[in-house]
């Protein structure tokens, strides 16, 4: 089905995660006119499919739309319509997405990677544009990576293109979701946060208290925005595991700039609401690791623009090209 949008239309865009699916009416310009949430099934499979096509039905009602991008944490086929595995959501491997809403809609569909959906919006409208080559990490749960080179987004051969959270750092390292040992998103993303400062509360409970008391008091109550407030009230413990994390993500970032060359490097997902207290060690980190240091310009690291909507917007932009 082709794809020819008018500039005028507006598009739906759906980001798909683990626990959550957003929907939005966006326009040419990226602005969300319009959005929902709705909590995504547990059993995955045909009841999140049903829930998709809820959201779409909810928002074609307010605008009707010209077309649908859906950005899901999965690996997508390189024909983009096809999600062939998503790890964090059941029954969800190897579903004709794409095919099974342009029946159902009529509608021209595409299905990205969130992470590339993400760098899309960030590089048309957000912190990305302007630069090239550019890379994305989003740090969340795990780590998603994405990469734009001379105005297009890199897929490689078979859709799996830069899947920076999978260069593999340690040998006998922690297992992966990816199936994979050693993984560095098992060392800087959002879930290694958690279980650096972990860690340092069973090591010294009398700090950690002052941690958990910004929550219910609780470890099992202990959430990533609770850290980030401890780390602005400068807690030790706090700010340690955002060094450890930040450390892990500015080794790879040097490993990566020797291989891309990157321009910039926009980080986003939810460890960004940390700001500079995240951002400062991972570009000292950088430094320290980058192979022939002085001898050449070190890429920008700047925090994403779009947070969590990123993918959203960027799935309704990439349904239009």
């Amino acid at each position: 089905m082709s794809n020819q949008i008018p500039s005028s239309a507006i598009t739906i865009g759906i980001d798909i995660g683990g626990t959550k699916i957003l929907g939005g009416l966006v326009d040419s310009s990226g602005n969300i006119l319009s959005a929902t949430r709705r909590d995504t099934p547990k059993a995955g499979g045909d009841e999140l499919y049903l829930q998709i096509c809820e959201v779409i039905r909810e928002l074609n009602s307010k605008s009707e739309a010209s077309g649908i991008g859906i950005s899901c944490a999965a690996l997508i086929s390189s024909d983009r319509k096809t999600v062939i595995s998503a790890p964090n959501i059941s029954n969800w491997n190897f579903v004709n997405l794409g095919e099974r809403l342009e029946r159902d809609f009529s509608l021209p569909i595409v299905v990205e990677n969130d992470a590339n959906a993400a760098m899309w919006a960030e590089y048309k409208f957000g912190a990305a544009k302007g630069f090239n080559p550019v890379m994305f990490f989003i740090i969340g749960t795990g780590m998603g990576g994405g990469f734009v080179v001379d105005g297009k987004l890199y897929r490689g051969a078979y859709g799996i293109g830069a899947e920076f959270g999978h260069m593999k750092v340690q040998s006998e390292g922690i297992l992966c979701g990816c199936g994979a040992i050693g993984c560095i998103e098992q060392y800087a993303s959002g879930s290694a946060l958690m279980r650096y400062a972990k860690e340092g509360i069973a090591a010294d409970p009398v700090l950690g208290q002052e941690i958990l008391n910004l929550g219910d008091g609780s470890i099992s109550g202990l959430t990533g925005s609770i850290l980030t407030k401890a780390a602005q009230a400068n807690n030790q413990i706090a700010i340690s595991a955002f060094n450890a994390c930040a450390d892990w993500l500015g080794s790879a970032i040097a490993s990566y700039t020797l291989l891309l060359d990157p321009a910039a490097i926009i980080i986003g997902g939810g460890v960004i609401d940390a700001g500079e207290i995240f951002l400062t060690p991972v570009r000292v980190a950088m430094g320290k690791y980058m192979p022939f240091a002085d001898t050449h310009p070190a890429p920008k690291i700047i925090a994403a623009k779009f947070g969590n909507n990123a993918g959203l917007i960027g799935a309704a932009i990439l349904v239009r090209e």
